[in-house]
């Protein structure tokens, strides 16, 4: 895992913004794969998962199964206003808080949206991270 991170998407009720921002972190433009950065489709595969959006009521539960899915040790970058502190949905009806409330949240990229650049930056901080750790458990 120090060499290479296979990242697994959880978008929690985004405007979809950051999302596209990811989707062009993955075209040949920015082309992160050369630093091992993977997208995977399944939390099972992965060991890091990128979070966009607010959690919601409807999220909330869902997002704890899927973390709990994640085999250990695992990260989570929170991307986006939205993920760090619920953003422009701040008050609104349905947020039940940031997602640090729910799991443990290693590297923030704020930005709205982030560009790819600040999310290949956060990538780089999560990989010092790793670096700093023995045999890649979290200390």
């Amino acid at each position: 895992m120090r060499k290479s991170i296979w990242v697994y998407h959880f978008a929690a009720s985004p405007c979809n913004n950051c999302d596209i921002e990811i989707l062009d972190l993955l075209t040949p433009g920015f082309d992160v794969e050369r630093f091992g950065i993977k997208l995977v489709g399944s939390i099972r595969h992965a060991d890091c998962m990128l979070l966009t959006g607010v959690v919601n009521s409807k999220v909330a539960g869902r997002l704890k199964r899927i973390y709990a899915q994640a085999p250990k040790p695992f990260f989570v970058m929170a991307v986006g206003t939205c993920a760090l502190d619920t953003g422009i949905f701040r008050g609104s009806y349905n947020v039940v808080g940031p997602p640090d409330k729910y799991l443990p949240v290693d590297v923030y990229v704020p930005g709205c949206p982030p560009s790819p650049q600040a999310m290949i930056s956060g990538a780089a901080r999560l990989i010092e991270k790793l670096k700093g750790t023995k045999k890649g458990k979290k200390s």
